[in-house]
């Protein structure tokens, strides 16, 4: 077990030689205050975008120890760094908050984008069947493009926790016709579509038949994955999750979750690179609801900034989520929409670049009135 050690001050000679260090953004301010702070020095722009931090959670281990320091000013963290020896480290970790995003297929990153899930399935956790059929489900997708939708998720495999596997032809079966029906239907004007799926089969056909993204559940754990997604040249997503969707609960056993987390999304984009997809190319996903319980799930989405520092958008996927009905009324998944809303707002505060939702309309309402709020435009 990871001895957690929380820090309420700085001092010399906290940490042992050779600590990995990690910084989680905060103090985060957004508009015309984050615009003029970062002018003036005291603030720094988070990922490029029109947020700004002014504070940072230092996080660092060695070895089974981790220490949590702060959240403290940005001079403050610099000036105690140098003092440790860690200096470059912490200009690392800094440099990869503050670097700018790359557009996603032509979607800039200086405002939350949406991705509409379209799942083509019988028994997903909260709309299994509602869109099974081809045009029932390409009659959706354009749906949640008028009501908002920057990206379509099409989806042919349930993996919510305990779900059987699909066989790979009956997955082909339920996503190529809605990609492809998608495509025909809107000619030109050509949405950007991703397709949710871990089968490397599954991503070839996908792409072949118009999908500009993958997002895979297993963080492109298969390297046959890796080579089509590098081969094609096409963005991917990568979530964090533990085993088999039938097996993932049993793993979910950490030390400290946000940090284990990020460092295991962290291999996978490592893994990724060394076989030829470029980092800004990757979208990291915290995997709400895999191999998590919902402590678990708290944890990492207090501590979503910590995935900045992997200079990657971060991708946050909420909607209908079972931890809302288990902190609420044990609500059925359709009647998690608050809920879901009020966690994604949280991301977004901490920066998150995408969110993947059910509720297109509900969430491009609230992503304008947070904007208005919070002095975006």
């Amino acid at each position: 077990m990871a001895e957690i050690l929380r820090e309420a001050a700085l001092r010399r000679g906290l940490l042992p030689s050779g600590a990995r260090l990690r910084l989680r953004p905060d103090g985060l301010l957004w508009g015309e205050s984050a615009a003029r702070l970062a002018d003036a020095g005291v603030a720094r722009p988070l990922a490029g975008g029109p947020g700004a931090f002014t504070t940072v959670e230092i996080i660092a281990r060695s070895g089974e120890a981790i220490h949590l320091i702060g959240p403290v000013p940005l001079g403050i963290a610099a000036e105690w760094s140098a003092g440790e020896g860690l200096a470059d480290a912490f200009e690392a970790e800094m440099l990869a908050l503050t670097a700018a995003r790359a557009p996603l297929c032509g979607l800039p990153q200086g405002r939350p984008l949406v991705m509409g899930i379209v799942n083509v399935t019988p028994d997903s956790f909260s709309d299994g069947g509602d869109f099974a059929e081809r045009d029932v489900a390409v009659d959706h997708a354009f749906e949640l493009l008028m009501q908002g939708a920057d990206i379509l998720d099409i989806g042919g495999e349930s993996t919510r926790p305990g779900a059987d596997p699909v066989p790979v032809d009956e997955e082909l079966r339920r996503v190529v016709p809605v990609i492809e029906g998608i495509r025909r239907r809107a000619g030109a004007k050509r949405p950007v579509i991703s397709v949710d799926t871990r089968r490397p089969d599954v991503m070839r056909a996908a792409l072949d038949a118009g999908a500009d993204i993958v997002n895979d559940v297993t963080g492109l754990k298969d390297p046959e994955s890796r080579r089509i997604v590098a081969e094609a040249g096409v963005p991917a997503m990568l979530m964090h999750m533990r085993g088999e969707p039938q097996s993932m609960q049993g793993e979910a056993v950490y030390d400290f979750s946000p940090l284990q987390v990020l460092e295991e999304i962290e291999a996978r984009v490592l893994e990724a690179e060394r076989d030829g997809i470029a980092r800004a190319r990757m979208i990291v996903d915290p995997g709400i609801g895999f191999a998590k319980n919902a402590r678990h799930n708290l944890e990492v989405l207090a501590r979503l900034g910590l995935l900045h520092g992997l200079r990657c958008p971060v991708l946050l996927g909420v909607s209908r989520k079972r931890f809302i009905g288990l902190l609420s009324r044990e609500e059925p998944a359709k009647q998690r929409v608050p809920g879901s809303l009020a966690a994604a707002l949280a991301g977004i505060e901490q920066g998150v670049q995408i969110l993947r939702v059910h509720d297109v309309a509900e969430t491009a309402q609230a992503l304008k009135i947070w904007a208005a709020v919070a002095g975006e435009r």
